[in-house]
């Protein structure tokens, strides 16, 4: 079926236990169209973005052999080194990771990194956390421009960034055709709970910005490993308001957690979004 939108999957959807020809074949097979990789805060997953010249360069090899594009990435990693500690160390090291994973990201093909969105996260924000966010956001940035690698931010669940509104506001403070904003329909329909507000209204403040979309369920006050259709996410009229904006890259996001019918579930959720997005678009 010709598709003018691509729908990828989180790489935790799967077993961390696969190789990644695996994780590539399962996705191919339920018929996704890319993986969305994680770094996260983990060490496992840091190790990634020492990956040398060779181990880089075959993983591309094993994309092309695949026929399964690693296209997008989640950067979580900032949680534990959020780039806008009281701490120099811990900056420092967010720092050093948004370097490593841009440069990674440029050379696997990677043309979008998904920013998450805390000043911190295990430690209390401030004037000051916001500030040194605010200043390293712009450093990072212009890292980003130099590879025409995209960031974006993710809308959270905590108040600091947890609408598009709230990721606009930095967008427009650095200006730059390298930052916007990579929302998660989830986390935004939360919100919209929490403020008596619309997700379509939220994303409209994000127009020209919305570079991808995750589709992820939730529930109020609920922001991971909700079924899909178990909770309260509007994902047709979401789908429908973020194409109609220009949005063409969407990522199913939800978590492998021990099931022994993931690959049945993994195969369900394909079919039962691509069904979303048939009335959403027709």
């Amino acid at each position: 079926m010709n598709r003018d939108y691509e729908l990828g999957i989180y790489e935790k959807a799967m077993p961390n236990t696969l190789t990644w020809e695996e994780k590539m074949q399962v996705a191919k097979e339920a018929g996704f169209d890319y993986i969305e990789i994680s770094i996260d805060e983990t060490d496992e997953k840091l190790a990634r973005l020492e990956w040398t010249k060779e181990e880089r360069d075959a993983f591309v090899a094993l994309m092309k052999k695949m026929d399964m594009p690693i296209r997008s990435m989640c950067l979580s990693g900032h949680r534990k080194y959020p780039i806008g500690s009281a701490s120099e160390e811990t900056c420092a090291r967010g720092m050093e990771i948004m370097e490593k994973a841009i440069k990674f990201a440029d050379d696997l093909g990677i043309r979008t990194i998904q920013l998450a969105g805390y000043d911190v996260y295990y430690e209390e924000s401030s004037e000051e956390t916001k500030k040194r966010f605010e200043e390293n956001l712009k450093i990072s940035t212009l890292m980003a421009a130099r590879y025409g690698i995209l960031l974006g931010f993710e809308t959270m669940e905590t108040e600091f960034m947890n609408t598009v509104e709230k990721a606009m506001k930095y967008v427009n403070i650095v200006d730059s055709p390298y930052l916007h904003v990579y929302p998660d329909l989830g986390n935004i329909t939360n919100a919209a709970v929490t403020y008596q507000t619309k997700v379509v209204d939220d994303l409209e403040t994000g127009r020209g910005h919305l570079i991808a979309m995750h589709l992820k369920e939730t529930v109020p006050g609920v922001f991971r490993e909700v079924p899909y259709g178990t909770g309260h996410v509007q994902f047709e009229e979401g789908i429908q308001k973020a194409y109609a904006m220009g949005v063409r890259r969407f990522v199913t996001e939800f978590w492998y957690t021990g099931e022994e019918n993931w690959r049945e579930i993994v195969n369900d959720v394909n079919t039962w979004i691509r069904k979303k997005f048939e009335a959403a678009l027709n």
